[in-house]
């Protein structure tokens, strides 16, 4: 009978834990367009040639070479923004993620090196967060067209 009662209880503390985490589920961002050479690193892959199409999931990292620039995506509830990386830059997609229960998305991307312009549209919730940081700063938005840029130093 305590075994009965012990695996109850055991069942009720997993079930609970594994509805508070499936709160949150993973977004995509995808390579609209580029121009020259763009490299993605997929997890902790080796950079590989970027195409259009790819998925770009949270963690991928993606960057561009002199003379070059990629546009990327933001998929969520729907298009949440599109990213300019210019030349010379590297961007990571730091957390893309989403809360259907509460219709909230959190979006940070971190800028290591070059410049972005973003093309955010309006957030969906109060919750929703879209942060750009650098290894400086981080910046919030809340809808709106705006640049950020990181100088290497020397």
């Amino acid at each position: 009978m305590k075994i009965v009662k012990l695996l109850c209880v055991l069942g009720l503390v997993l079930g609970a834990f594994s509805f508070g985490f499936a709160e949150q589920t993973k977004r995509t961002a995808s390579v609209a367009e580029t121009k020259g050479v763009v490299e993605v690193k997929i997890g902790k892959g080796k950079w590989t040639p970027a195409k259009v199409g790819m998925e770009l999931n949270q963690g991928d990292i993606i960057r561009t070479k002199k003379d070059s620039w990629a546009l990327v995506n933001l998929d969520g509830m729907a298009e949440t923004a599109t990213v300019e990386l210019k030349q010379n830059g590297q961007l990571k997609m730091a957390e893309l993620l989403e809360n259907k229960d509460e219709q909230a998305q959190t979006t940070l991307l971190d800028l290591a090196l070059g410049e972005i312009l973003i093309e955010a549209k309006k957030l969906h919730s109060e919750k929703s967060k879209f942060e750009v940081k650098t290894p400086t700063s981080i910046v919030g938005v809340r809808g709106t067209t705006f640049s950020v840029s990181v100088e290497a130093t020397n």
